[in-house]
């Protein structure tokens, strides 16, 4: 299969997969998901269960009694902790595949997916929540992934390869059958001052035993010999993944964010998201994600769910 050039590529993806997913939507409130309640519905694309908090527009309930398409149910709540822990019950009894953050704080919605009391979250025993970035550049020539930019400050050795193997999965369910990924640092050169160096050898020794199945992992390597091959021939080194990388791992959350934060800004690049280790995928837009943003997202987030 070609790589995915686009976001509208992976459209296409999802519309070809043809298969029917739910999605709830939790205090859908602002401008922006009302863009994508809107799209998702003129456009057929998804069935929607939103939760309303008290502060809907009056303009998107009266789109959603006027839909005619059945693909909108509407529930109501009486505010915004309510309609988290409403909306996260249902993807957890298996009545939605997708969940999705309007307007209401992430806080409060992580409080109700993780539910350490009430028995009701979407973390899976043992899992390690994660945030996967996918960035279209005008500069690379296919979609590229970036872990972990909104979740974990320091990854662990463990943490580590769970985000491997999150990033693996949603590179398959894009069509990606082997992924090239790699581990970022500053220099190619691994150094024992460095204890992320010492992470990366140890999830490459994984990676060559056949932890993660059809894959290519290297590392250290900085963004710029991950992405562009002859910054990488320069440099004499030499991978499949070099000048050709899926996905770029960053030795920590500030690298990561700092990388999400500049190439959406200063590059121009298009954004999507979800957060992995749930028995969901969950789409934790941030307020000032853009709609278009925001509707990629929920699309990567619903062919991820084809598992």
């Amino acid at each position: 299969m070609k790589p995915l050039r686009t976001f509208e590529d992976m459209l296409e993806l999802f519309r070809a997969k043809a298969t029917s997913k739910r999605v709830v939507i939790i205090s859908p409130n602002d401008e922006h998901t009302e863009f994508v309640v809107k799209r998702c519905a003129d456009e057929e694309l998804i069935n929607l269960t939103l939760v309303f908090d008290g502060g809907e527009s009056d303009e998107l309930k009266q789109f959603c009694r006027n839909s005619k398409n059945g693909k909108i149910t509407t529930l109501s709540c009486a505010d915004t902790a309510a309609a988290a822990a409403m909306g996260v019950k249902i993807v957890h009894d298996g009545e939605a595949d997708v969940l999705m953050k309007g307007s209401l704080s992430t806080d409060v919605l992580l409080h109700a997916v993780i539910d350490k009391e009430g028995g009701n979250g979407l973390i899976e025993k043992g899992k390690t929540m994660s945030h996967i970035a996918v960035t279209e550049s005008k500069v690379y020539d296919k979609l590229l992934m970036v872990s972990d930019v909104a979740v974990i400050p320091n990854p662990t050795l463990e943490q580590y390869d769970s985000m491997i193997r999150y990033d693996c999965d949603v590179c398959r369910s894009l069509g990606i059958s082997s992924p090239k990924i790699a581990l970022i640092h500053f220099s190619e050169k691994s150094n024992p001052r460095f204890p992320i160096c010492q992470i990366y050898d140890e999830l490459k020794q994984r990676a060559a035993a056949n932890a993660y199945g059809d894959m290519s992992l290297d590392g250290p390597m900085d963004v710029k010999s991950a992405c562009d091959k002859e910054s990488a021939q320069i440099k004499h080194i030499s991978s499949p993944v070099t000048g050709n990388a899926d996905v770029v791992i960053m030795p920590d959350l500030e690298a990561g964010n700092t990388f999400y934060k500049t190439i959406s800004f200063f590059g121009k690049a298009r954004m999507a998201g979800l957060v992995t280790g749930t028995c969901a995928p969950v789409v934790v837009a941030s307020r000032a994600d853009s709609a278009e943003s925001k509707f990629f997202s929920l699309i990567l987030a619903c062919i991820a769910a084809n598992k």
